[in-house]
């Protein structure tokens, strides 16, 4: 939650700031824009895990993001969001004793790549203006591919899942067709893991449930048309 209120306040100065530094003007109304973003993923996470317990880690990451959103009204949008990122996991504080291990340890899970389309319906507060804020919310559906089991276990397999997003942002105009963007995402997320750990212990299946609950922070450029 601190890092939420911490970025919404950030955003919220930063275009206060270039707002003030231009001329307040209308800007010409178009129904379809794109953007491409660069986002940081912070995964907010935490897991119920079977049989060794523990908690998980899921490492941050940078990638880059393209998104359309489409105008029904000045106000009301649609966007859709599309971009895959790759994360490294791992158990922290868990118990293998129970399979041959030491009472406490880490257990690399390996990485896996996450595919996370996300639909949000936006209201857009200052549609004429240079400076336009906006919030949203909607749907996720998540992927899992390419799943690495590293060098611990024999296998991992994760579930796709749904999930719920919120956005809040503001484009700011550079001229009646380029802007700037900045952009947080809240998206709650989780998902069943099952971890093959039969070359620790015959027949060992470890199950999970993991919430990745990522925070998207956002900053690019976008085109209106």
């Amino acid at each position: 939650m601190k890092k939420i209120i911490f970025a919404v306040m950030a955003l919220t100065v930063f275009g206060t700031g270039l707002t003030n530094a231009q001329e307040n003007k209308s800007v010409d109304f178009k129904k379809w824009q794109v953007r491409v973003r660069g986002v940081g993923v912070v995964p907010d996470e935490s897991a119920k895990i079977g049989i060794i317990g523990g908690d998980a880690k899921i490492s941050n990451t940078f990638i880059p993001e393209l998104d359309f959103t489409y105008f029904f009204t000045k106000n009301i949008s649609a966007e859709l969001i599309l971009g895959t990122s790759k994360h490294d996991v791992s158990t922290v504080g868990s118990d293998i004793s129970a399979v041959g291990g030491p009472t406490s340890a880490d257990v690399n899970l390996g990485s896996v790549y996450l595919l996370p389309p996300t639909l949000t319906v936006q209201y857009h507060f200052l549609p004429d203006q240079i400076f336009n804020p906006y919030v949203g919310a909607g749907v996720n559906y998540t992927i899992f591919y390419n799943e690495k089991a590293g060098n611990t276990v024999r296998g991992i397999e994760y579930d796709n899942s749904f999930g719920y997003a919120f956005q809040v942002g503001f484009d700011l105009m550079l001229n009646d067709k380029f802007f700037i963007n900045a952009d947080i995402k809240k998206i709650f997320l989780k998902t069943d893991v099952t971890v093959d750990a039969s070359n620790l212990a015959t027949g060992l299946s470890i199950p999970a449930d993991v919430e990745i609950n990522p925070l998207l922070l956002g900053f690019g450029v976008g085109m209106k048309f």
